[in-house]
């Protein structure tokens, strides 16, 4: 193992429905992101870089158990209050950092589960990130549209009153007496939903699911940038003496979208450009406490995001008609939810600086190869149980070399799955309509299968399974290979 001195530390800054073309290193125009810009020009800018799901909970769960979401039938979207869906003491980075020296902490969006069935919020949650690997944890259950709308430190509500007590529930027919509701009080909405997001109004905003008591430790959406950026960089300048891993699960540009006063009306966009910009100011937070304090040279930062866009989800913010020709997704097809490489391909950027060279890389790389990656970086091994699907990329993600995976699957939603060998891109047929009609997004479903070259047509437009049926047939097969089990090992 290296000596304790040469082990980097390691930052991961999670965004969330943050698209591809959302960011100005990647062509965005109107919304100023000077720090993850900067971070880019330090760094890599991967274009071929992936989470594993065009939804949250699932690319989520890959990020840290290096397995694909689709071999775990619970990593789907949760409500708030649902069990956590990795197994305590089970393999994962955060644990594998542990096993290495590291300090580890988490900060930011959970939402991978809480407790093993119905929660008492009134005390410490067991099974918690506590349980998972991490040492210290600072986080939102769920999303910032869900119930509770409460902070957990270290499996307990930050503020708590013992006399007013959380319930939480999210059976629509069982609404709380003298619970205030979005659908039953419009009238009390800052910002007034468009589909679902009708439950407890907090903060002046309906939310999923319904929730009374907890008064003084409920959360202010304007200020939660804030919070989380403070207990972050405290969190680096605890434990600098030591190697640390802080993975830092940023909320913006995720609905509700209610930036704090300094970021009101920074965009022209509306609140979705103003709370990326939010967002990158969190960045620059990050970035200025490891400069403080003079770790910054040994700490690799990585930046990227869960899943692909979206602007309406839920509430009406303005976010699609004010969007004035930006393309969050840039010249991707479709966005989360979706099949189409919009869902998935991501903002992807790492920085190390005087180890990694500056440049970009179209190395095809994934957030499930972390694990795996940075074990290796440490010198650990992992067995054929521990991260099944991380391959070893870590040549790549340092750049030295162009070449990352041979091969990548990810998810849209409910483990449809779709298949990548270099730059081919297959899609079995699915069932289910073409468009969500609520986020107006091209989910890729169809009844005929889609092979498309991204090496010619980035953007999805011209199926080819027609054209090269064996190739489709070969594509489809190694799919079903994986999904039974068969994956290749780079360790």
């Amino acid at each position: 193992m290296p000596k304790e001195s040469s082990r980097p530390n390691i930052v991961i800054l999670y965004a969330d429905d943050l698209g591809f073309g959302d960011v100005g290193c990647y062509g965005a125009t109107e919304i100023p992101t000077p720090n993850v810009d900067r971070l880019a020009a330090a760094g890599i800018r991967f274009t071929n870089g992936y989470a594993t799901a065009a939804t949250c909970t699932p690319s989520r769960y890959s990020l840290l158990t290096g397995s694909y979401p689709w071999r775990n039938q619970r990593a789907a979207i949760l409500p708030g209050d649902a069990p956590l869906i990795i197994e305590p003491d089970s393999s994962t980075m955060p644990a594998t950092f542990c096993r290495a020296g590291y300090r580890t902490g988490v900060v930011g969006k959970w939402h991978l589960g809480l407790g093993r069935g119905r929660i008492d919020w009134n005390d410490r949650i067991q099974f918690c990130p506590n349980d998972v690997g991490f040492d210290y944890s600072f986080i939102m259950p769920a999303t910032n549209d869900r119930v509770p709308c409460v902070y957990l430190e270290n499996g307990r509500v930050v503020n708590l009153d013992p006399n007013d007590p959380i319930e939480v529930t999210y059976d629509d027919t069982t609404v709380f007496p003298g619970e205030l509701t979005g659908r039953d009080h419009p009238e009390l909405l800052r910002v007034s939903h468009s589909h679902g997001h009708d439950g407890t109004i907090v903060n002046g905003v309906g939310r999923i699911g319904h929730m009374r008591g907890g008064t003084s430790a409920l959360w202010t959406d304007e200020t939660m940038a804030e919070t989380f950026a403070k207990k972050a960089v405290e969190f680096i300048a605890a434990d600098r003496e030591q190697p640390f891993f802080l993975y830092y699960a940023l909320h913006q540009p995720h609905v509700p979208r209610l930036p704090g006063p300094r970021f009101q009306g920074a965009t022209k966009l509306g609140a979705r450009g103003d709370v990326i910009v939010e967002m990158d100011w969190c960045v620059g937070e990050v970035l200025s406490a490891l400069d403080r304090l003079s770790i910054r040279e040994n700490t690799i930062v990585i930046f990227s995001s869960d899943n692909g866009p979206v602007l309406d989800d839920g509430y009406r913010d303005g976010a699609e008609e004010l969007k004035d020709g930006h393309r969050p997704a840039g010249p991707l097809r479709g966005g989360k939810y979706s099949l189409f490489d919009g869902g998935t391909r991501v903002p992807f950027i790492l920085s190390w600086p005087e180890t990694v060279k500056p440049g970009e890389s179209d190395a095809l790389v994934s957030h499930v190869d972390f694990h795996a990656s940075f074990a290796a970086l440490n010198g650990q091994k992992l067995n054929d149980e521990e991260a099944p699907d991380s391959l070893n990329v870590l040549d790549a993600l340092l750049g030295r070399s162009g070449t990352g995976r041979e091969e990548l699957v990810v998810e849209g939603t409910r483990s449809k799955t779709v298949y990548r060998r270099g730059d081919w891109v297959f899609i079995p047929p699915y069932q289910g309509p073409a468009i969500n009609v609520n986020t107006n997004t091209e989910l890729g479903n169809a009844p005929a299968p889609q092979l498309y070259d991204l090496s010619r047509d980035i953007g999805q437009i011209t199926n080819l399974a027609a054209r090269h049926p064996e190739r489709a047939k070969e594509l489809a097969a190694r799919l079903d290979e994986i999904r039974a089990g068969n994956q290749t090992r780079q360790r």
